[in-house]
Order: structure tokens, then C-alpha cells, then sequence
């Protein structure tokens, strides 16, 4: 049943339609017609999770002080211009209001028609509410962070029936550097606001909200760059110029190197990094200056890498050795692979990855183009011919208690076949 077009028609008879899906399903009963993919998914995960579908779970409040300290710490204050000129001004009139939560699922800003704020109040909708899909069950800022891709959720396809007479679109905002998940934008109303055409707006906007943050960061690596251009000027051997994030503004005296992995705390100092070796680092405006010391000894002790995918919206590679620890969070695509790559320690080839991703082993250049971004962070860590982590690397895979749960945004064959093969429970 495509349920966005039948509510254009007929708002009323769809939410019927969808109270009786959701009833069945709930009873393990038939239901008259099947529920959408990702909303069968979703309510998988919530009964799995124990989340009551009737009663409203509601957790406790952020405090104005730490709403407005998440604010000025959130990336998505500099979009919210971007937000606002592309949903507002048509939300207001449609009867909507615009929604934006951290990473967190905590929302943190609120705007929109007067009258559906105060309809939003009653359900909880508020600031500093957790709307995580865990905790209040499908809907459209929880469930978009969990899939990473735009979600719209209409009437009884909220799991929990409080929220049936709402309908919701929402799509992630991540980091457009390395993917990492920074919040998601929803549009709600009334079910009577309801339009199919909704999601596709609300996901353009959060496409050009993710572009400007891509504008930005470009512009703070020219300003970088702008300051180490003399300093390397007076320098002598390999040297580069990054951003506190690793990516690289300038070099000198080497190949260009795109990003470089950073322990968690940088200081100044000598230190190892994992693509460069010995390296001496020095505070710069914006920024550090890296000199390689490649005639330095290189620090023993074993090296420890934990992939960490038990959250269902973060992930995470942690590398530990004699030369300290850094951690970095993995985009949902680097995540599969390096999740495919414990799983297989003997190692996998392009072809092999290829035909685990995209079930068409053929697609071997752009599964290269992954790996090769991989290698950038982990260096001499992650071989080749066949793709395997390092044989002297201790490797340890973190994963969520019920394998249903695994990656649940992941398209790859290899990975859904082993959540639809696991047992229920």
C-alpha cells in the first residue's frame, strides 16, 4: 500500500487503514496489508526494546541552561538559517512546525505555527525533549538517526498511540567531512497536514544545510591555509598544516595527504600518527603544524583496535598501542566495511567486498575508492591484496546484543542477511 499517496486522498481512511495494521501487528495477528519496510523495522526494534506502545514514555527535560549550552556547541547552529529559509515560511502556512535535534535525539530548537506548538506541547514535543526511537518508539526525528536516511511517519505508524494523530518527516544531518551523524530536521503537524510530498522537501533542505556546512569547512581550511603558507615557507623536510580534525590544509616537502588521524587529546610535543610515523607537533592559529621525524624510534607495544557498533546510530574504530590511543567515528559505509573485514580476519578482495555490499562482485572501483579513504586513517593498520587488518593487530568487535540490531541502516547483502537469519527472540 504506498500509504503517502492513499493519505493525499484520504487522510482518514488511511489512518484506519494503518490503526489496523498496527493492531494486528501488535496482536501477531494478520494484517489487512503489510507495513512499510522501515516502519516493520522499526517496530521490530521496539518491541525488541521492550518500548510500551501504550503509554507515553516521557524522559526528563534538558534545563534551559543545558539547551542553550547544546546549542552554542552544535554545528547545526550554522545551519539554521539554511534550515529556516527553506522550511519555515511554507510550514507556517501548512500548518507545521519545524524540528531539529542533536545527535542525541534532544530537541533544541523548536519553530513553526503557534497552534500546532501548543498541540506539540501535549505530546511532549517540547525543548529539551528525548526523542530518541528508543525511548518514545517510531517517529520522525528517532527513527531517521537510527536508518541514516530520510523517513516519513504517518498516523499509526508511530509505535506508540499517542502520537497517531501526528504525521512526521525527518532526514539526518550529518557531517559532510566524515559522515558522522550531527542531528535531524523533522516536519510535523496535525494528520491532516499530511502531503507526499514532504519528505522530498524536507530531505532538499537538509542536503543544502549539509552543503553549507561543507562550504564552511572549505573556507576555514583557505583561512588555514592562508597562515601556514609562511611558516612552511621557512621550513625545511616534510611538513604539513591541518585542522584540529586532521584535515590537511597544506605541505611541504611531501604528497598530499587529505586527512590525518589525531589522538583524541593533541598537545604539542613528539607523537606518533598512525599515516606518518614520528611526527613533532606545534600549535598554529586554527590549526597544528606536523614536521615528520622519521629518524626517531618508533614506539613498541602491541596495537588494539575496537570496532565499536553496538549503538544503533553511532559507530566507532578505537586504536590503542605503545604510542597512545585515538578514536574515530565511523561513517555508516566505513563502518560495513571494517565491520566485514573482523568479521573475515583472513581478509577479503575487492571482488569479495563488492559482491558483500552491493551483491555485484563487478563493482570493485568503488568498493577501492571506500578502502582507500579507510587506509587514509589507518594507515599500515588495514593491508591489501586481500583488504585485512594488520596479522600483529589485536582486533575486537563490539556488537549489539540481539543481531537484529546490526547496522540497522546497511543495505549490504552480507549484513542484512544476518539480521533477517537471526533467531527471535
Amino acid at each position: 500500500m504506498d500509504v503517502t499517496q492513499l493519505a493525499a486522498v484520504h487522510a482518514t481512511r488511511a489512518a484506519r487503514v494503518l490503526d489496523e495494521v498496527r493492531s494486528a501487528r501488535l496482536a501477531g495477528q494478520p494484517a489487512p496489508v503489510a507495513p512499510r519496510p522501515v516502519i516493520e523495522q522499526s517496530w521490530e526494534r521496539m518491541l525488541r526494546g521492550g518500548v510500551d506502545p501504550d503509554h507515553d514514555v516521557r524522559a526528563g527535560l534538558l534545563s534551559p541552561e543545558e539547551v542553550r549550552r547544546r546549542r552554542e556547541t552544535s554545528a547545526l547552529r550554522h545551519v539554521l538559517p539554511v534550515l529556516r529559509e527553506g522550511l519555515l515560511a511554507v510550514a507556517d502556512i501548512a500548518h507545521h512546525i519545524m524540528v531539529v535535534a542533536d545527535e542525541e535525539g534532544r530537541v533544541l530548537w523548536r519553530e513553526g505555527s503557534a497552534p500546532v506548538l501548543r498541540k506539540a506541547d501535549g505530546l511532549g514535543f517540547e525543548l529539551g525533549a528525548d526523542w530518541r526511537e528508543d525511548v518514545v518508539g517510531t517517529n520522525g526525528l528517532g527513527t531517521p538517526a537510527v536508518v541514516r536516511r530520510p523517513v516519513q511517519v504517518f498516523a499509526s505508524e508511530h509505535f506508540v498511540r499517542s502520537q497517531a494523530g501526528w504525521t512526521c518527516a525527518g532526514a539526518p544531518l550529518t557531517d559532510p567531512r566524515d559522515g558522522r551523524l550531527l542531528g535531524v530536521v523533522d516536519v510535523s503537524g496535525p494528520l491532516e497536514t499530511m502531503h507526499p510530498a514532504t519528505l522530498a522537501w524536507v530531505d532538499s533542505v537538509a542536503k543544502l544545510a549539509e552543503a553549507r556546512l561543507r562550504e564552511m569547512h572549505a573556507e576555514s581550511l583557505e583561512r588555514l591555509r592562508a597562515v601556514a603558507a609562511p611558516v612552511l615557507a621557512r621550513l625545511g623536510g616534510r611538513a604539513l598544516v591541518v585542522d584540529p580534525d586532521g584535515w590537511t590544509a597544506a605541505v611541504s616537502g611531501m604528497p598530499y595527504t587529505r586527512r590525518v588521524a589525531l589522538p583524541k587529546s593533541l598537545s604539542a610535543g613528539p607523537r606518533w600518527l598512525p599515516a606518518l610515523g614520528p611526527c613533532s607537533v606545534e600549535p598554529l592559529a586554527g590549526g597544528w603544524l606536523v614536521r615528520t621525524t622519521a629518524d626517531e624510534p618508533v614506539p613498541g607495544g602491541a596495537t588494539r583496535i575496537v570496532l565499536d557498533l553496538r549503538r544503533a546510530s553511532s559507530w566507532s574504530v578505537e586504536v590503542s598501542g605503545g604510542a597512545g590511543s585515538w578514536a574515530r567515528e565511523l561513517s555508516p559505509r566505513h563502518a560495513e566495511l571494517l565491520y566485514l573485514l573482523a568479521a573475515h580476519r583472513t581478509g577479503r578482495s575487492a571482488s569479495d567486498l563488492a559482491g558483500d555490499l552491493f551483491g555485484d562482485p563487478a563493482r570493485t572501483v568503488t568498493v577501492r575508492a571506500e578502502m582507500s579513504r579507510v587506509r587514509r586513517y589507518l594507515g599500515a593498520l588495514l593491508e591489501h591484496r586481500p583488504y585485512r587488518f594488520a596479522e600483529d593487530a589485536e582486533v575486537e568487535l563490539l556488537l549489539p546484543d540481539d543481531p537484529r540490531d546490526l547496522l540497522p541502516y546497511a543495505t549490504a547483502p552480507a549484513v542484512r542477511g544476518l539480521r533477517t537469519s537471526a533467531p527471535a527472540t
